[in-house]
C-alpha cells in the first residue's frame, strides 16, 4: 500500500511538472517570437522598412503603396538618353559625354623637365611650366563633359525615379553615331575607333586636337531595392544610411544587400498559435491533477467536470500567452499590444466564467 502511495505521488508530481512546463514553454515561444518580430523590424526600419521580394518581372498594384520592395530585372529604357549636341541618342538610362584635348604636359624627371603631348581631361595651364615658351596650349576646351539621362526607365512595369536611374552601376564606351552628326560637327570630326577626334589622320594628333567619347550602363540583370509608389520606385525618406534604396548588378538576395538584417521570422502565426495551444495543454494538465483528486458524484458530472477543466485551460492558456505577448508589444507597436490584450481578456473572463461554474 506504501508502494502505491508513492506511485501516485510521483506521478502527480511529474504531472505538476509536465503541466507547468508546457505553460512556461507556451509563453517563452510566444516571447522568442515577439522578440524575433521586433528585431527583424527595428533593422528593417533603418533602411526603409521591411522589404516585399517581389522577384522578376514586378508588376504594380501587387502590394500597397509606401512599402519596401525588392525587384529583379534588366532594366528596359523607354525614353532613349540623347546628347543634342551631336544628335546622338542611346537606349540607356545614363548616356555620359567625355571630352580630352590633345595637349602639351609637363614631365619631371628627378631636376630636369621633359614635355609631352598627349590627352588629358582637363585645360593644362602652361604658365605653371618651367619652360612654357614653345609649349603653350590652347586656352580651354571647346566642349564640356556632360550627363544625359533617359526620362523613362523601367524594371517590369515599375518606372525608376531619377535618384536610382542614376545609381545605375556599370560602364561601358559607345561607339557615335557619324551619320547622325549635325553638319557643322560633321566637317569637324572624323570616328576614331569609339571616340569622335577633330584630327584627320589616325593615330597623329596634333596639339588643340579634341577626341569625344560616351559611355552607357549596359544592360544587364539588376537587383533593387526601393519604396513603391504608385506605379514607381522611389528612394525612403528618413533612412539610417540617407539613401532609402539599393541597386546592385545581378540577382542578389536581400540578406547580402544588408548584412545586418536578421533572417525573417518563419511561421510567426503558426507558432503564436502553438504558444497558445502550449499554455492550454499545460493549464489542461494541472486541471487534471486537480480532478483526480477530487470525486465525481455521477458520470454526468465528471463529464461536466472534463468540460469546464477544458474551458478553464482555454481561458488560462489565452490570458497568460495573451498578457506577455501584450507587455512585450506594448511600446512598440500599439495595433499588437491591443489584439494581444483583447486575447488576455477574452481568456480572462472565459477562465472566470468556468471557474465560477466548476462542479
Amino acid at each position: 500500500m506504501a508502494d502505491w502511495h508513492v506511485l501516485v505521488t510521483l506521478r502527480t508530481l511529474l504531472l505538476n511538472v509536465l503541466g507547468a512546463t508546457l505553460v512556461f514553454a507556451g509563453i517563452a515561444l510566444v516571447a522568442v517570437t515577439a522578440r524575433a518580430v521586433l528585431q527583424f523590424d527595428a533593422v528593417s526600419a533603418l533602411h526603409g522598412g521591411q522589404v516585399i521580394d517581389l522577384g522578376r518581372d514586378a508588376v504594380a498594384g501587387t502590394v500597397p503603396d509606401g512599402h519596401m520592395v525588392r525587384v529583379v530585372g534588366t532594366p528596359h529604357v523607354v525614353e532613349p538618353a540623347r546628347d543634342p549636341e551631336f544628335n546622338f541618342s542611346v537606349a540607356t538610362p545614363t548616356l555620359s559625354r567625355h571630352v580630352e584635348m590633345f595637349q602639351w604636359h609637363e614631365v619631371q624627371l628627378g631636376a630636369n623637365v621633359q614635355y609631352e603631348l598627349d590627352w588629358a581631361d582637363h585645360w593644362i595651364d602652361d604658365r605653371d611650366f618651367r619652360e612654357p615658351q614653345g609649349h603653350a596650349n590652347p586656352h580651354g576646351l571647346p566642349l564640356q563633359d556632360e550627363r544625359f539621362e533617359s526620362s523613362v526607365v523601367q524594371i517590369g512595369n515599375l518606372r525608376l525615379a531619377p535618384v536610382i536611374r542614376r545609381a545605375l552601376p556599370g560602364s561601358a564606351s559607345v561607339a557615335p553615331d557619324v551619320a547622325a552628326l549635325p553638319p557643322n560637327l560633321a566637317a569637324s570630326f572624323v570616328r576614331q575607333g569609339n571616340y569622335l577626334q577633330t584630327s584627320q589622320r589616325a593615330g597623329d594628333p596634333q596639339l588643340g586636337d579634341v577626341r569625344v567619347g560616351w559611355d552607357q550602363v549596359p544592360p544587364r540583370l539588376m537587383t533593387v531595392v526601393a519604396r513603391l509608389e504608385g506605379d514607381q520606385l522611389v528612394a525612403a525618406e528618413g533612412t539610417a544610411d540617407g539613401q532609402g534604396y539599393q541597386v546592385a548588378i545581378g540577382d542578389v538576395r536581400l540578406h547580402e544587400l544588408f548584412p545586418d538584417l536578421p533572417s525573417a521570422p518563419e511561421a510567426v502565426n503558426w507558432k503564436r498559435a502553438l504558444s497558445i495551444l502550449l499554455a492550454v495543454l499545460g493549464a489542461l494538465t494541472l486541471l487534471t491533477v486537480r480532478r483526480q483528486v477530487m470525486v465525481a458524484p455521477t458520470q454526468s458530472a465528471l463529464r461536466r467536470q472534463r468540460r469546464n477543466d477544458l474551458l478553464l485551460a482555454v481561458g488560462t492558456g489565452a490570458l497568460v500567452v495573451g498578457a506577455v505577448a501584450a507587455t512585450i508589444w506594448a511600446g512598440h507597436e500599439l495595433r499588437y499590444a491591443m489584439w494581444w490584450a483583447g486575447v488576455a481578456v477574452a481568456g480572462a473572463l472565459l477562465a472566470v466564467w468556468q471557474w465560477h461554474h466548476r462542479v
